[in-house]
């Protein structure tokens, strides 16, 4: 189960690669190995994708908890359910503090119920407080007398990784001339985003408002060709939103302005550093979003901070703090 869609796809798409690797291998040993099919199941899915996966449930299903709700309410879809024996909840963090989250937990419960008791597994790079999430995820099983059932919590480990990599964080705030012209708000702000993104391969700007990201792409690529960035968000195509990611993790774009369709585990290949215009809405979100870059072996996350008002300054200025600190 993954937040998004775009998240769902790309999980496909790399799984694709080592199965069927997997299968070459098994196959030239001359051992016989079942095929592992792979399907999504979102607002994306195709009517005729729908219809296959009634018919032939796969292996590996990945989906949404909207989706998800949705099957569980048909007789098709609980059939498809019905043998399920590990979920693996994708980027939890992003739904377990909102309703998104109670839609998720509701349906893996009602899974367990359809399916029996199956194993949980949920991933996250910015899980704090982790014993909270770890609740959220075991949630509890009925137990004792049926007439008077008691709720049990189911155990849970927590597994972290050892890894870790260095962050560098800044604050910047392009000085404005002694003179202004009224409606030049951001002329310096395009000069110091522009001067980001010739300094690095790759360069990702986050912002939080879909109609900002196209006027931020927009006033980024005046009066140059090719353009040097590209707008990516959920009200755009599914063929569009793909174009753009795809690009993006082949390194043939300098830049790409999102709002949060890109802040999860979406592959979008090898960042140099990450633009944040206006300040996210939490520290999580921040250092997600900065850990979308320096991927490389040895490499450093790099993330600047763009406010947009005096506000906002001091938020970037403990939100910065917090981050380079793993504060969150």
């Amino acid at each position: 189960m993954s937040p998004l869609k775009a998240l769902g796809a790309d999980v496909r798409e790399n799984l694709a690669r080592p199965l069927a690797e997997l299968r070459r291998r098994f196959l030239a040993a001359g051992r016989d190995v079942p095929q592992v099919r792979v399907m999504t199941r979102s607002g994306d899915t195709p009517q005729g994708e729908r219809r296959e996966m009634l018919r032939r449930p796969p292996e590996i299903l990945i989906t949404t908890p909207e989706s998800l709700h949705l099957l569980l309410t048909s007789r098709g879809g609980r059939g498809l359910l019905g043998g399920v024996r590990l979920v693996i909840l994708d980027e939890v963090h992003a739904m377990a503090g909102n309703r998104r989250g109670t839609l998720a937990s509701l349906c893996v419960e009602r899974l367990a119920q359809l399916s029996g008791e199956f194993q949980r597994i949920a991933l996250s790079a910015t899980a704090k407080p982790e014993a909270v999430l770890a609740r959220f995820v075991g949630g509890c099983r009925l137990c004792g007398d049926p007439a008077r059932p008691v709720l049990e919590p189911r155990p849970v480990a927590l597994v972290r990784g050892a890894a870790t990599k260095p962050i560098r964080v800044s604050v910047r705030v392009p000085e404005y001339p002694a003179v202004r012209v009224a409606g030049d708000f951001f002329e310096p702000y395009v000069a110091a985003w522009r001067e980001v993104l010739f300094s690095n391969r790759t360069t990702a700007f986050f912002i939080d408002s879909r109609r900002l990201c196209e006027k931020v792409a927009r006033l980024v690529n005046a009066d140059l060709d090719p353009p040097l960035v590209y707008p990516h968000h959920g009200s755009m195509s599914r063929d569009v939103r793909r174009a753009v990611e795809t690009r993006l993790k082949a390194g043939a774009l300098r830049g790409v302005v999102a709002t949060g369709s890109l802040e999860l585990g979406i592959d979008v290949g090898d960042l140099d550093q990450v633009a944040l215009i206006q300040t996210p809405p939490s520290i999580s979100a921040a250092v997600q979003r900065i850990g979308r870059s320096g991927h490389r072996v040895g490499a450093t996350r790099r993330g600047v901070f763009f406010p947009l008002s005096d506000l906002e300054t001091a938020l970037a200025g403990v939100m910065a703090k917090a981050a380079a600190e793993g504060d969150i």
